[in-house]
């Protein structure tokens, strides 16, 4: 959520290639009539090693050729340059390798699709897989992850069934939207690093056609899921499926496998997904499908479609039009991780006995419980003082939320620091006052956003204003003003 870039070295990494062929299809990029680059996430480029010409040539003292280190000795610089140790692209450079999807220097020689099954509404589906997408790229982050670029929109895959693997410009405006509020919000999430127009008319049966086409990229730690882990254990692989737990433990979880490597694998995951549903709760964010196809194993949201934010604390709160029975209602996401994480144990049981798996499936209300304290906490902009204290302040807050129908933002901002307004339409928050007063603030209220009258939000009302200026005008200032409204509300709240 930091507002300036933090600039790391580019450093190109091919990991997945060790897990083997099996675990992904080689597959070309579609060919596009046109490119016309809609967002470019310089703050996410610059973490991992990449610039814009304009802003390398800007920086002081700017290494020759001759003087760059030796590890870059090896890359092509052909379709890209290098200034110092950072790969600087133009915007052209940009489309070529993101648009048109010319290899990154020294990553993946080719696009990947990746195999994987998933329960889709709890429903079973060995047919499924990167359907419109493909991993595009590994590299290393200025915290030293492994970090994956991949896409949505790309074209059709050996896993597309019916589908044309495009992307409509809408979802890939959506997705920007999204991810850039829950950065700003601390839930854990892909990043949307590039969104190019592509120039084709694209037919939905949920939207207004024909439609505008688009190519994303996204950031993620990982796009191993656990429908990554069910596919191996649907084919009873288990000589692969002990690869992945090694590969997710050692690249993704920086650990070294002891002699219980799967149950290892398996409390890590359990502990960010829990945290991820805490997240989600704290920001008031429903993401609308939550399949095992879309959670990952680094505990990051991604994979945006039908996501809305609540505008109050309401469990039945749905954000797909599908979800008949409000199987991912924004009250039950916490019950629908749970569920996830028992499938994750399901496929393990492939290598590794049951019982040490139930039992660290059993601690994941307790996780769960631990992790929305400190979420609320964070938004709330306090410091913890004890367990007891921080679940009780979070029930708090939510029992409020929940009785009062005030707006889950509007009581954020009005209380962040620890303070909150007298008046009669607090009097559902009495209980929330009397147990803020033994807090002390995270951070204090200095920054202007603070003296803004209404929070920033991102409700579905302002997301179809923003869609209509950019489908009736061509007009992207809306869309443009408000992803810089979020990245200010984030500095606020660091």
């Amino acid at each position: 959520m930091a507002e300036n870039p933090q600039p790391a070295r580019y450093r190109p990494r091919t990991d997945i290639l060790d897990l083997g062929d099996a675990f992904y299809d080689a597959v070309p990029a579609a060919t596009f009539p046109a490119h016309v680059l809609r967002f470019r996430n310089d703050r996410a480029a610059a973490e991992i090693g990449i610039t814009s010409t304009d802003l390398a040539s800007a920086q002081a003292g700017v290494q020759s050729e001759a003087e760059q280190p030796a590890a870059f000795d090896a890359l092509d610089s052909r379709d890209s340059r290098l200034r110092g140790d950072m790969l600087a692209l133009s915007d052209p450079d940009w489309i070529d390798h993101f648009g048109r999807f010319v290899p990154l220097p020294n990553s993946l020689p080719e696009p990947l699709a990746l195999r994987y099954h998933g329960h889709q509404f709890q429903a079973y589906n060995p047919d499924i897989g990167d359907g419109r997408g493909f991993l595009f790229a590994q590299v290393t982050d200025h915290r030293d992850r492994l970090l994956d670029l991949g896409t949505k929109g790309s074209g059709q895959t050996p896993y597309s069934r019916f589908g044309d693997g495009r992307l409509t410009l809408k979802g890939g405006v959506r997705e920007v939207l999204a991810t850039e509020m829950l950065e700003a919000l601390n839930a854990p999430t892909s990043r949307s690093f590039s969104l190019i127009e592509t120039g084709e008319a694209l037919t939905r049966g949920d939207e207004p056609s024909p439609t505008r086409s688009a190519v994303l990229v996204r950031l993620n730690h990982s796009h191993v899921r656990i429908g990554t882990f069910q596919r191996l254990a649907y084919e009873r692989d288990a000589e692969a499926m002990r690869r992945l737990v090694d590969y997710v433990l050692t690249r993704l979880y920086d650990h070294m496998p002891g002699s219980e490597p799967a149950i290892e694998l398996f409390d890590e995951a359990v502990g960010r997904i829990a945290a991820l549903a805490a997240r989600f709760m704290a920001a008031g964010f429903v993401h609308g499908v939550l399949n095992t196809d879309n959670i990952n194993l680094t505990g990051e949201s991604f994979d945006y479609g039908p996501w809305r934010f609540a505008p109050t604390w309401d469990a039945g709160f749905t954000a797909a039009y599908f979800d008949h029975h409000g199987l991912y209602a924004y009250g039950r996401q916490p019950d629908a991780m749970h569920w996830n994480a028992m499938q994750l144990a399901v496929a393990l049981r492939t290598v590794v006995d049951a019982p040490p798996l139930i039992a660290i499936l059993e601690t994941f209300p307790e996780r769960y419980a631990r992790a929305a304290a400190e979420a609320v906490l964070w938004r709330l902009g306090v410091r913890p003082r004890g367990d007891a204290d921080d679940r009780a302040l979070a029930d708090a807050v939510t029992t409020a939320l929940a009785t009062s129908g005030m707006s889950i933002d509007a009581f954020y901002h009005q209380a962040f620091g620890g303070w909150l307004p007298e008046g009669e339409e607090w009097a559902a928050f009495e209980e929330v006052r009397a147990r803020l007063s033994d807090y002390r603030p995270r951070s204090d209220r200095s920054h202007p956003y603070w003296l803004d009258a209404a929070p920033c939000s991102m409700l579905i009302d302002e997301v179809e204003t923003i869609w209509a200026a950019i489908a009736d005008r061509d007009d992207w200032s809306l869309f443009d003003a408000k992803v810089a409204a979020i990245r200010r509300m984030g500095a606020a709240l660091t």
